[in-house]
């Protein structure tokens, strides 16, 4: 509906109705937009402190987002280092109980190996002990032969036992050399043929003959007639039926003299042999004299 008054016959009082009009529309439209200026600014003064109290919410927002991240961050960290820490134990753990399985094992293998050594060193104990008993027998048997076989060859020649068998001491008044000479008396040779004979019904022994002769001539001429007449007994042993290769022939010459003094006596005695016998069985000496 329009405000304009209806045109009247009276112009003037027309133009100041119109004025009136004008001056109040005037006055209501600069009242409207001061009413609306101060609306909108009453509105952007809500504006602004909604915004700024956004802001401050969104800064807040912002801040405990960060802060939020950085929890985040921190319980995924902790939750590596835990689960490293849970890893780590539990290969301890299996490490743990991998070298427990072997220890065990291997103190089984120990205790079995400890049982198995004492087996070992029960029967070796047991196979000494065996072997003494054996060999105590076989000493004490050889032993009596040996006694036996003394007793016999004393019965034909002086007999004397040594740490290695015995000594036959062909150097008495039934078996002696003459000067010079290396060539077996007829009652050498029976007495030679009587010992082969006992020797011969034993066994384990080996024979060291030595040669000797008394102290007229060189050394080099003795030794070589000491040397013949060992080898000279030893010849005839041979043919009486003992072995050659248990037979040995040494000559010593004047070095080693049963008599002291240069009567013919002396040097009767000291133109002899000795028949060492050595026990192989038991006792093994290299020389027997």
């Amino acid at each position: 509906m329009s405000i304009i008054p209806p045109i009247s016959s009276d112009v003037p009082e027309a133009r100041r109705q119109v004025s009136r009009w004008l001056l109040a529309s005037v006055v209501v439209g600069l009242v409207s937009v001061l009413l609306l200026s101060w609306f909108f600014w009453m509105t952007l003064q809500r504006t602004q402190v909604q915004l700024q109290s956004a802001m401050q919410r969104l800064e807040m927002l912002a801040n405990k987002q960060e802060s939020m991240d950085a929890d985040l961050r921190q319980s995924r960290e902790q939750t590596r280092t835990a689960h490293e820490q849970a890893q780590d134990a539990e290969e301890r753990a299996t490490k743990s109980e991998q070298a427990r399985v072997q220890a065990a094992k291997e103190a089984e293998q120990a205790q079995a190996a400890k049982v198995l050594s004492e087996q070992q060193a029960e029967h070796a104990q047991q196979q000494a002990q065996d072997a003494r008993e054996e060999l105590d027998q076989i000493r004490k048997a050889r032993e009596e032969e040996l006694n036996r076989m003394q007793e016999a060859l004393s019965r034909v020649a002086a007999t004397r036992r040594t740490a290695d068998g015995m000594v036959i001491d062909l150097g008495n008044d039934s078996f002696n050399f003459d000067f010079d000479k290396a060539a077996l008396r007829p009652e050498n040779r029976e007495l030679l043929s009587r010992l082969a004979g006992i020797l011969l019904a034993s066994h384990g022994y080996r024979l060291q003959i030595y040669g000797y002769t008394d102290d007229v001539g060189t050394d080099e001429y003795n030794q070589g007639l000491s040397e013949r007449r060992a080898q000279a007994v030893r010849d005839y042993l041979f043919k009486c039926g003992i072995p050659a290769e248990i037979m040995t022939a040494k000559g010593f010459g004047k070095s080693s003299p049963r008599a002291k003094g240069k009567s013919s006596e002396a040097r009767e005695k000291n133109r002899r042999v000795e028949i060492g016998i050595v026990d192989t069985v038991i006792k093994y000496g290299d020389e027997a004299r």
